[in-house]
């Protein structure tokens, strides 16, 4: 999950040509003269460089990704049995679209938080139809370069010039570069970026041979003795208390002592063998419903505090983010806004700020103190969330380190060689004042500690857990 922080449709592999060719020539024909109220025909979405076709009387639904110099299949190629209901595609969650006018509509992803808007078009781009789309090593990098050049929003924040870069190593790829060069110039380009968000792989299925993923230059991957070790040193801080496991253990709670509860989340994805956002949330609800009873939460024996814990928490999807978001407040608030960039010429230019809600679980809830535990290793939707938990009121108190800085969805991409490879095209916004200063550096905590240095661990302490359980005990 550190080197996936979210999940996003993988990256497909090239259609069959007999197959590319019959769909462009029904979506031609059907984007002509749609029928009334029918979503038939070929959409673009605003922002995310991406073509997508619905056919067969609106129960079929296909993705193809774009720039200026190409069109591939995209990973999306998903069905409903009417024309109403959300597109199903087997292991992946369920997307929906809906008409928002005569040539608007809506496309949404369950496990994403906010939407996608499309604007129909008269056919699919000529890229779209080529007969066999370049293969070969050139065609490759201009893809990965262009898809970056036309979607990336941070490359003024991070001190890179990108047209530089391209001139850098594009003379360097030929028709004999091998594949191992060719992903070592695709990693080297990216590389300078720091960003939790991009990565690129050089295999097609479980072939991770060639893989580099990137992140901030102050933080280590912690291997499984680390892991373990890190373990070790939360449960002696525990004063002996049970953790109890859900989602395969990724959701963990424990009632301490002093009457606090503590809540550990390591990833917002992943809970169950389906690997479907809808059976992620019924697993995690499930857990929610079991940790917050209304013992918990109300009377004489409800928590004086809870110590929620995102330190390892690698991201998954927002909308599960919320879900935990949603279990701490008994009012609606707005948790922040996203755009995503929308101009190939202009990096500043965004779609319309769109407002993501935190509406109360219609069941108990807990009001009372809470205390978020976070690090450099709280990534993407781990990093939301701590971004949703800031409007609640009661505020929040953040303890710990700055998180990671990896807020946007990833946009995953394929190669013309069948190579994988994904970039951050959003910004997730402050709810107070439209603004991001969060990619990159990441959430400052409100009370710094160390988060597991070497002589933390040499000596099993845990000073983010003991500051927060000292604070929620004391009423601070």
């Amino acid at each position: 999950m550190i080197n996936r922080p979210r999940r996003q449709r993988a990256a497909a592999l090239l259609l069959a040509t007999a197959t590319a060719l019959t769909t462009a020539a029904t979506v031609r024909s059907a984007a002509a003269a749609p029928r009334a109220g029918s979503l038939d025909g070929v959409w673009r979405t605003d922002g995310y460089g991406t073509v997508v076709t619905i056919e067969d009387g609106g129960r079929r639904l296909r993705s193809y990704e774009t720039t200026a110099v190409s069109c591939l299949p995209g990973a999306v190629d998903a069905t409903r049995s009417a024309a109403q209901g959300p597109f199903r595609q087997e292991g992946e969650s369920t997307v929906s679209v809906t008409p928002d006018g005569p040539r608007r509509a809506r496309l949404r992803y369950a496990e994403s938080v906010g939407h996608r808007e499309l604007r129909r078009i008269d056919a699919l781009p000529a890229a779209c139809r080529e007969k066999e789309p370049p293969k070969d090593n050139l065609a490759v990098f201009d893809v990965f370069w262009r898809t970056y050049a036309e979607n990336y929003p941070f490359f003024a924040a991070k001190g890179v010039d990108w047209r530089a870069v391209r001139d850098r190593y594009r003379p360097r790829v030929t028709d004999g570069t091998t594949p191992d060069e060719l992903h070592r110039i695709l990693a080297e380009m990216i590389e300078p970026l720091h960003d939790g968000h991009t990565f690129v792989k050089g295999g097609v299925g479980d072939d991770y041979s060639r893989y580099f993923a990137g992140h901030r230059e102050d933080t280590t991957i912690p291997d499984g003795t680390l892991m373990k070790r890190i373990d070790e040193a939360i449960a002696a801080n525990l004063d002996g208390a049970e953790l109890h496991r859900w989602g395969k253990g990724r959701i963990a709670y424990a009632d301490l002592p002093d009457g606090t509860g503590y809540l550990r989340v390591t990833g917002f994805v992943n809970y169950t063998d389906e690997k479907t956002y809808e059976a992620d949330g019924a697993e995690l609800d499930r857990a929610l419903d079991e940790v917050f009873t209304k013992a918990r939460t109300a009377g004489p024996k409800a928590l004086r505090g809870l110590v929620l814990d995102l330190r390892f928490n690698g991201g998954g999807s927002d909308r599960l983010g919320l879900r935990v978001a949603e279990r701490l407040t008994s009012r609606p608030y707005t948790a922040y806004l996203k755009h995503a960039r929308n101009d190939p010429e202009d990096p500043a230019a965004f779609t319309r700020p769109e407002p993501v809600r935190v509406e109360p679980h219609r069941g108990p809830a807990y009001t009372g103190p809470v205390a978020v535990l976070t690090g450099r290793l709280t990534i993407s939707a781990g990093e939301t969330t701590t971004q949703a938990l800031m409007g609640r009121t009661p505020r929040t108190v953040r303890i710990g380190e700055n998180t990671q800085g990896s807020f946007s969805d990833r946009l995953d991409r394929a190669l013309p060689n069948g190579w994988s490879f994904g970039l951050p095209n959003e910004e997730f916004l402050s709810a107070a004042d439209g603004r991001t200063t969060y990619d990159g550096a990441g959430i400052a905590p409100d009370v710094r500690t160390p988060v597991f240095t070497e002589e933390n661990l040499a000596k099993g302490d845990d000073p983010a857990l003991r500051e927060a359980r000292k604070r929620l005990t004391a009423g601070r």
